[in-house]
């Protein structure tokens, strides 16, 4: 299966940008994209700075200006540039292709994948959940939990119905809980943090015995959900 198609229609996005950014060249407004996205990827948004953004990308700060209000818009953006990435890797799973646990396994390889090819992405999003940035909170948790949440509820009540899973559970805490296990299992192919956690916890380098640690997952999902 191809994880980068879409093949359900996303919701409308958000723009966070002046309708100027959009009337630009594709080769300078990728350029601009490309360039925040690093910076924000290495240094967090709160250490980063839309002089240098400019600066990289060859624009003038009064250009930057013209296409964003604020540095906060230009991070709104590529979030939403994340978002739209992380929808379209979930969108392109069909929750009516084999069964529960099959779908368990393509999310959590979905999540590697998105991980490994989307390191930058990866890492802002891992930024975007910290406390330290908490005053997106009301306007970025919405735009891609409620997606998940979605998905996994989606996901739950289908094999519900084929007899596959304990019915009498709240499907909503059990979304959660999914949830959890396949972001601090992406999130450990992009933190060091979180890669360590992992090898403390399981005596396993994931990056080295992903299959290993794959299976395992999936073994316990399987035997809570039964």
């Amino acid at each position: 299966m191809d994880i980068t198609s879409n093949t359900q229609e996303t919701p409308q996005r958000t723009k966070f940008h002046k309708s100027t950014f959009d009337k630009i060249s594709e080769e300078r407004r990728q350029r601009i994209m490309d360039v925040a996205i690093s910076e924000f990827a290495a240094n967090g948004y709160n250490a980063s700075n839309i002089n240098t953004i400019a600066k990289n990308a060859e624009i003038s700060i009064g250009s930057m200006y013209s296409y964003f209000a604020s540095k906060e818009d230009l991070f709104l953006t590529i979030v939403d540039k994340c978002f739209h990435v992380l929808e379209s890797v979930m969108y392109s799973i069909d929750i009516e292709e084999g069964d529960i646990f099959y779908t368990l396994e393509k999310l959590l390889r979905a999540s590697r994948y998105y991980a490994i090819k989307y390191p930058e992405f990866n890492q802002i999003y891992l930024d975007v959940t910290t406390q330290a940035l908490s005053k997106f909170s009301n306007k970025l948790s919405h735009k891609l939990e409620e997606i998940t949440a979605n998905f996994y509820l989606d996901m739950l009540n289908h094999a519900k119905e084929n007899n596959l899973i304990d019915e009498k559970m709240n499907f909503k805490v059990i979304s959660f809980c999914i949830d959890n296990l396949i972001v601090m299992f992406q999130f450990s192919y992009t933190s060091d943090y979180y890669r360590e956690r992992m090898k403390i916890f399981t005596g396993y380098d994931t990056i080295q015995n992903e299959e290993m640690v794959i299976q395992e997952i999936l073994k316990f999902m399987k035997k809570a959900l039964t």
